[in-house]
């Protein structure tokens, strides 16, 4: 077997000085441009926010005032409505991977199929929930947007529930076990018990997943400037209205439109600390 030929330890130095300035200019480069859209969401958004803003509806277009109260709940229902469907099936998806299924040929495919969906594009769920739901119906509708928000969540608690229930040692298991204490109140009392962190936390990455999704619902929900009345019909969100309102020709509906930006950054912000924050608990 030849030997390697030596290499001099000024170019191995020197690659790697460079390999670091890189790295640390990448970081920096990173930080910067996401220190520079908050400050420009924040300084853009609080010149919207008002009492108005959070409780009257939305004016006719270039009637300056009103607000986007019937977008933020319409937001809320969408998201609840989704996560009620699919923070159970992920969570029994995620079991059945950990628990279960493990390396069976279902599980394998199973685990395919959930990272194929999590780094599918949005729209394409949008398309699909369209197909499925819209174009049968002939109707835009918040079911159809809550399926398809409940799509995109639904990998996301799957891999995050498996991934957590498979760092509980397994020594608690057979604990538990030897008890003769049945799987399934092994797997419900002792393990989810001790993995609630990590499964709240992925919970809380998947609604934060969601809320800022625009494609899915401009093909399903649509919008709509009133009170939804019901989920049968266009329902109002604030991603499509920030959509319509940046589009617009009218400062104030301009204005309107950073306003709700800033109020889904700083959710979507306020549930990644929450997240971290439990995942870190996890860890200790």
């Amino acid at each position: 077997m030849t030997p390697l030929p030596p290499r001099s330890p000024i170019g191995r130095k020197a690659t790697n000085l460079l390999v670091t300035i890189w790295a640390v200019t990448s970081a920096l480069l990173g930080i910067l441009i996401l220190f520079w859209i908050t400050k420009e969401v924040l300084v853009r958004g609080l010149a919207a926010l008002n009492l108005a803003f959070f409780t009257r509806l939305p004016t006719p277009p270039g009637v300056p005032g009103g607000g986007m109260v019937n977008a933020i709940f319409g937001t809320a229902i969408l998201t609840l409505l989704a996560s009620l469907v699919a923070v159970p099936l992920g969570l029994l998806g995620g079991i059945f991977l950990s628990e279960f299924g493990q390396e069976s040929r279902v599980a394998d495919n199973s685990r395919f199929s959930a990272n194929v969906l999590m780094g599918m594009p949005s729209i394409i769920v949008g398309v699909f929930a369209y197909a499925v739901l819209v174009v049968p119906k002939k109707t835009f509708s918040g079911y159809a947007g809550a399926f398809a928000l409940g799509i995109i969540m639904l990998p996301v608690v799957t891999r995050t529930t498996e991934d957590m229930l498979r760092l509980v040692p397994n020594t608690l298991r057979e604990a538990a076990l030897a008890l003769g204490a049945p799987r399934w109140r092994v797997t419900l009392d002792v393990v989810f018990r001790a993995a609630k962190a990590g499964l709240i936390t992925g919970v809380l990455l998947a609604v934060a997943r969601v809320s800022g999704e625009t494609a899915p619902l401009m093909f399903t929900a649509l919008n709509n400037p009133f009170w939804p009345r019901s989920l049968s019909e266009p329902t109002p969100n604030l991603t499509v209205t920030i959509f319509d309102y940046a589009m617009s020709p009218y400062p104030d509906w301009q204005t309107k439109a950073w306003g709700a930006s800033l109020i889904i950054m700083l959710g979507v912000l306020f549930l990644t600390i929450m997240a971290r924050g439990l995942l870190r608990e996890k860890q200790r």
